[in-house]
């Protein structure tokens, strides 16, 4: 999908702020019909007022919202080009969602793969590219599949982040390796440390740098800066040479962590995120 946009479709999470916003932007810009979504009314109807189109609303942490959001989706587009799974973020103290699961989890991870579940059809018929924004934290992060939700390990904001970073990217990994049969294709992507509203939950060493001066104007690249990537891989390259990949900034990167190349690993995850997501039977 390289030069005009006219005609193309993409839909973007987390588009009412940050990065989001700035691409949902550049790309309305260049002629393609962008379709943002975001948590917050106020920012959407201010993004809307912006861009001159309507702007979707649904909190990821309710998958009330997550389902009404895929409906809403449909409805407009007869065919989906893109879908960029960017909505997320990171909470300081854990706590559990209206559904029952870890927020970190659900609104980076869960949510989306609820999403992209929900709108699977379109997607195939439209062989669209998938777009996941993970992030270098992945690295730190660690998958375990008897504790995905850390109810029994020590959790920590950044720990949480990391682990649903690193499942983003072995998310967008699993759904590259089926690129043949279904038609739809993935690539991932690390913004860079973007000085956003996304590191107000940052503790430690990241909340030095997102949340001080000092430390957000050594360290962090501006929303426009961070956005180039996601600007580059929906319109710039041809999904099928970047399918599976992950880019550090505009840079294919192959330093990803162990897990992160664990292609079982990625199965079994993709499976047990199914039970998690299965409705409850009714007895």
């Amino acid at each position: 999908m390289t030069g005009d946009l006219t005609g193309k479709t993409i839909v973007i999470t987390g588009a009412t702020s940050g990065i989001g916003a700035s691409a949902a932007h550049t790309l309305t810009q260049r002629g393609a019909t962008v379709v943002p979504t975001g948590r917050s009314p106020q920012r959407a109807a201010a993004l809307s007022e912006e861009l001159g189109l309507e702007v979707l609303t649904a909190d990821f942490a309710r998958f009330a919202d997550v389902r009404a959001l895929a409906e809403r989706i449909l409805d407009r587009c007869p065919r989906i080009d893109v879908l960029v799974h960017n909505a997320g973020g990171m909470v300081p103290v854990r706590s559990d969602t209206t559904d029952g699961h870890e927020t970190t989890l659900q609104t980076n991870y869960l949510a989306p793969f609820l999403l992209q579940s929900l709108l699977h059809d379109r997607l195939a018929e439209s062989r669209a590219h998938t777009i996941v924004t993970s992030s270098v934290a992945h690295r730190a992060g660690k998958i375990r599949l008897d504790d995905l939700e850390f109810r029994e390990r020590r959790y920590s904001a950044g720990a949480a982040y990391g682990a649903a970073k690193l499942a983003d990217l072995l998310f967008s990994r699993e759904i590259a390796r089926h690129a043949e049969q279904t038609g739809i294709t993935s690539v991932a992507f690390h913004p860079g440390a973007v000085a956003s509203d996304f590191g107000r939950g940052a503790t430690g060493p990241a909340g030095l740098v997102y949340n001080t001066a000092l430390g957000r104007r050594l360290f962090t690249i501006d929303n426009d800066e961070g956005a180039r990537p996601l600007v580059h891989l929906a319109a710039d390259t041809d999904p099928r040479t970047v399918n599976g990949q992950y880019f550090n900034k505009l840079k294919p990167d192959a330093s990803t962590s162990a897990q992160a190349r664990d292609a079982d690993l990625g199965t079994r995850l993709w499976a047990t995120t199914e039970e998690l997501l299965r409705p409850p039977v009714t007895r």
